[in-house]
């Protein structure tokens, strides 16, 4: 989970939630997200709660980790007392959860069905670092039950992934997705940055063309931001490398677009496009929509009935809490109604089918219509009751998001 949080609230020991929380879990979706901390390496450009086994001074917290993930899962489970609907979604991120052995992983997998139940076609997902996974790792993790897989592909351009620190080949992460169809597989991901100092137009229209030639059905797509304290902000301070620039990535939005329109694709989120509406990753768009998820491990961001709490962020600190019976939280907010609505524009608005209108406020509302005006919303989707954001808007998202929410 990037950035750090706010201080919010203290928290029940045992992790208790106010009783209106418990009436309203599920009521728009439930999942399970597992962070997974553990790195090979860091890359300059990431501010996620991650740790290499240098940083944690051995390789310990990691064989002890799934161990303390079952223990929060106990207490989830405690907590909930039956008032969760099966999982339709699990999602185990990082990190790269794909240093742990497959069976590892699916010893959480098998206890959260215990616990909870997973749903008749649950789509069950793990990111992984292209060199990370093999052929056989691949068919071990399909056989621990992962339906789908996300490949951080980064960059087809050897100079793009050295910038970015990045350790695989060019070549790795397209060969893994194939290997991952191979696998069995149902949905292969593989994520693009673009933006970076030093790529050219003809390095990210590889990077697509690679991508798409794997034959995979989703592909994500994020411009590059430096995040205060990584690596990478410490070259652009220091003018190693130029600071990247908006109206390049701007063109580059606009070249994944295009190119992976012409593929077949389809975008149902700003940096998101799938090929058909089952191959889109129903885990986002349960945090999309406003649903309900525990997250499990270090770091870990929950939301629950309009309660949002996060996990220490330490591996050892954060085991070392379940360990003295007390929850890992360590802190948390009750959200107001007016929250709650503020966050469903802020997320709902990123969609394809965009948001209903009457979400909005007096001010949101002028906003919306200056905005189709101006051509950031569709003029089609505005007399329908939605605001549904137009190719010019997805470009100034965030800036159409902030005139909304008021």
């Amino acid at each position: 989970m990037p950035g750090v949080p706010p201080d919010g609230d203290p928290v029940p020991p045992g992790g208790e939630l106010p009783p209106a929380a418990l009436e309203s879990v599920g009521a728009r979706g439930f999942g399970i997200y597992v962070h997974v901390p553990f790195c090979a390496s860091r890359c300059g450009y990431c501010d996620f709660n991650t740790y290499t086994a240098d940083e944690l001074g051995g390789a310990g917290p990691r064989e002890s980790y799934v161990d303390a993930v079952l223990a929060e899962l106990a207490l989830a489970e405690r907590v909930l007392d039956g008032a969760a609907p099966r999982l339709d979604t699990v999602f185990f991120g990082g990190g790269t959860p794909t240093l742990l052995a497959p069976e590892e992983l699916g010893r959480v997998l098998d206890g959260l069905d215990k616990a909870f139940g997973l749903a008749a076609g649950a789509e069950v997902t793990t990111e992984a670092n292209p060199e990370s996974v093999d052929p056989a790792a691949l068919r071990r993790l399909r056989a621990a039950g992962f339906t789908r897989i996300s490949l951080g592909m980064q960059s087809a351009a050897p100079h793009v992934l050295a910038v970015l620190d990045r350790r695989h080949t060019p070549g790795r992460a397209p060969a893994a997705a194939v290997e991952a169809r191979a696998a069995g597989f149902e949905h292969v991901n593989l994520d693009l940055i673009y933006g970076t100092p030093g790529e050219r137009e003809a390095d990210f229209a590889e990077s697509l063309s690679r991508a798409v030639a794997t034959g995979v059905d989703h592909v994500s797509a994020y411009s590059l931001i430096v995040e205060d304290g990584t690596r990478l902000a410490a070259r652009v301070r220091r003018g190693e490398i130029v600071a990247p620039d908006d109206d390049v990535a701007a063109d580059r939005y606009l070249a994944a677009d295009a190119a992976l329109a012409g593929a077949g694709f389809a975008w149902y989120e700003v940096s998101n496009w799938a090929t058909s509406p089952d191959a889109r990753c129903r885990h986002n768009l349960l945090y999309w929509r406003g649903g309900d998820w525990w997250g499990l491990g270090p770091g870990a961001h929950s939301h629950v009935g309009g309660v949002r709490w996060w996990n220490e962020r330490h591996p050892a600190t954060y085991a070392r809490r379940l360990a003295d019976g007390h929850t890992p939280a360590k802190a948390r907010e009750v959200l107001t109604a007016e929250e709650r609505r503020m966050e469903r524009v802020m997320l709902e608005l990123r969609l394809a089918d965009g948001l209903p209108l009457d979400l909005l406020m007096e001010k949101g509302s002028a906003a919306a219509a200056d905005a189709v005006a101006a051509g950031l919303l569709s003029d089609e989707a505005y007399p329908r009751g939605r605001a549904v954001l137009t190719t010019r808007g997805r470009l100034v998202a965030d800036a159409v998001v902030r005139s909304l929410v008021d």
